[in-house]
């Protein structure tokens, strides 16, 4: 679908607003140019959508920590066509920003995937790199090739993050492996976060790759030892610290609702991540795919790979991340927002253009109807979908 493009100066008018300091009923936002403008236009010079009487809302755009593609697209082996067609599926489900995760690959294939992928990011097509393995458990590999993991060798780790050019914002690691948390250590002091995922730590082994600077737990509960009362594991070290963001997603297939309140809970509304982890099959449909060298089938919108059934990545799309969050886990709509859009966007510090609805900003929004269904999106100024 072809960007539409807004007059140098829009107001939308009639709906609420989420805003960093709450909800506003009725407040007029006013786009000038690709940002959001301070205050509302005086005089004719404008244009006006009205959305009044109908019970909308217009949020921040999504940010997306954790993608690996959509539209039948792959973020690890597409060309550079095919990734745009998986960043266009996401950006119509609301997904203004957007960083590409791979998957665990040949270390060769990985560096030249990322080589791609950072033209995107100097494009301003993608807002960076995230390696998901190699470098992870065999014990909660889930749908990663055995065959192709390895221990987080500084010096491999250094040189992924070398070919994606200044791109590499994330790297998923087992820190308990050896050259585990001399890699935490490293990718800190390169500026890149290091995550904590597909690990099978201790609590203990956990609260040392937080004290060497990890940050984020990648999809917390998924791919990591379950919570037990006299082991606490990982969950417990990554839930209780204040340096950390957990992941999550929420698509109703990886985290029981209730699960998904008692980590929202315990880690606070402003040290929630909700992501996607997307597959090729995410607002395509149902069939046969490749997730790297993995072969994964799609039934009824759970992917699952084809040997042995483990659930490989989603098929979610923030907006439906969003509307679940809202309306079946009963969070706010501030909270949802902070986990959707403004805890990300610090993350990847990019607070000073995206993640609220502030004047200065990007004028990248997301227009919800009465149901929370999305019905507009705006990128840079521009409608990717208008509303109607």
């Amino acid at each position: 679908m072809a960007p539409v493009t807004t007059t140098q100066r829009t107001v939308l008018a009639g709906a609420r607003v989420v805003l960093p300091s709450g909800v506003a009923e009725d407040r007029p936002l006013t786009v000038e140019g690709a940002s959001i403008a301070a205050h509302e236009p005086a005089g004719p010079a404008h244009t006006t959508l009205d959305l009044s009487g109908r019970g909308w809302t217009i949020v921040p755009g999504f940010v997306d920590l954790h993608n690996h593609g959509g539209g039948g697209a792959s973020f690890t082996s597409g060309t550079a066509e095919e990734i745009l067609t998986g960043v266009r599926t996401h950006r119509e489900h609301g997904t203004t920003t957007l960083v590409a995760s791979t998957v665990t690959n040949d270390l060769g294939v990985l560096a030249r995937q990322a080589a791609l992928l950072s033209e995107l990011v100097e494009q301003g097509d993608l807002a960076g790199i995230h390696y998901e393995g190699p470098f992870i458990s065999p014990c909660r590999k889930g749908a990663h090739d055995e065959g192709l993991l390895r221990h987080p060798d500084p010096a491999e780790v250094r040189a992924l993050v070398e070919a994606g050019r200044g791109a590499v914002k994330m790297v998923t690691l087992a820190t308990e492996l050896p050259g585990g948390i001399a890699s935490v250590r490293l990718l800190a002091d390169l500026g890149v976060i290091a995550a904590v995922g597909h690990t099978d730590a201790s609590y203990e082994q956990t609260r040392e790759a937080i004290d060497a600077g990890a940050t984020v737990a990648t999809h917390l509960f998924n791919a990591m030892p379950p919570l037990q009362h006299r082991l606490p594991g990982p969950i417990v070290a990554l839930l209780e610290d204040e340096r950390v963001t957990v992941e999550l997603i929420n698509d109703g297939t990886h985290l029981h609702p209730s699960v998904l309140r008692l980590a929202f809970g315990s880690a606070g509304a402003g040290r929630v991540a909700f992501i996607t982890d997307a597959m090729d099959a995410a607002g395509f449909g149902d069939g046969m795919y490749d997730l790297g060298p993995m072969k994964v089938e799609v039934l009824r919108g759970v992917a699952r790979l084809v040997e042995g059934g483990s659930i490989a990545g989603s098929t979610l799309t923030l907006d439906t991340a969003f509307k679940r969050a809202v309306t079946l886990d009963g969070l706010s709509l501030t909270d949802t927002v902070r986990a959707i859009s403004t805890n990300p966007a610090r993350l990847l510090g990019l607070s000073d253009r995206v993640g609220t609805l502030e004047p200065g900003k990007d004028a990248d929004l997301v227009v919800l109807d009465e149901a929370y269904d999305l019905v507009g999106v705006m990128r840079k100024g521009e409608w990717v979908i208008r509303p109607s």
